[in-house]
């Protein structure tokens, strides 16, 4: 058994990819003559050293309403999603990672069938360091994910104007429709200040809309390690 991606933190966080290759010299030239590959550039290396975020997310997608709360640091983070009594919520550590959520929110979501759900109830699955499913949310949920926060540079434009509330530069693409997915028009503005990092996302398709913010860079992660657990091969022996 392995868990599906969900949405959420495509969610703004997490689903593009493409490593950027931009030369050092660009980033000193963000803000004197900034463009596209420099402002990505600087971003880049700004969210390299970050150490953690607050993200926020409020999406309306066919007049159905959900949101997504996440604190990702180095070693650890966590994710809350909740779209009505359809709840999840992953939580990692150094040596574990945690999914428990509702009933709905495990079959229609994570994908649980509802054998696996009734074996799970109100408890945590628990999955150890080392695990398929513990890379995976390891991955999505600490610093290693933020490069994702970012587009790749083709097909990504720096708007002339500049964001009027928070003065940042503002990106702008579109992704393309896909057999799933419904094609996306999104704005990413990210900080003119001495850090050149993400401040909040919107994007627009032809079924509804989101919008995220990140905020508190550079805190200090900490999580709620649920007490009630079971493990990850009791609810699926055969994988």
């Amino acid at each position: 058994m392995s868990f599906p991606r969900r949405a959420p933190l495509a969610l703004s966080l997490v689903a593009l990819s493409g490593a950027l290759t931009i030369v050092p010299t660009l980033v000193a030239q963000a803000a004197k003559t900034p463009t596209t590959a420099s402002v990505l550039a600087s971003a880049k290396e700004s969210l390299n050293k970050e150490t953690g975020v607050h993200i926020v997310v409020l999406t309306v997608d066919k007049k159905i309403r959900s949101s997504v709360v996440a604190d990702i640091g180095t070693t650890s983070g966590t994710e809350t999603y909740v779209s009505g009594d359809e709840t999840f919520t992953i939580t990692v550590t150094p040596k574990a990672a945690y999914l428990y959520g509702s009933k709905k929110g495990l079959t229609k979501l994570m994908g649980l069938s509802a054998s696996e759900q009734s074996k799970v109830g109100s408890e945590a699955i628990v999955m150890k360091v080392g695990s398929s499913p513990y890379t995976t949310f390891h991955s999505n949920l600490t610093s290693s994910a933020f490069s994702q926060l970012l587009p790749p540079a083709k097909g990504t434009s720096l708007l002339a104007k500049r964001d009027q509330a928070t003065k940042g530069y503002r990106l702008r693409w579109t992704t393309a429709k896909t057999s799933s997915t419904p094609k996306e028009l999104s704005t990413l503005t990210i900080s003119s200040g001495p850090k050149t990092l993400p401040l909040k996302e919107a994007v627009t398709t032809a079924d509804g809309s989101s919008k995220t913010a990140f905020t508190k860079w550079g805190e200090s992660v900490r999580v709620h390690v649920p007490t009630k657990t079971i493990p990850y091969a009791t609810v699926f022996p055969s994988s």
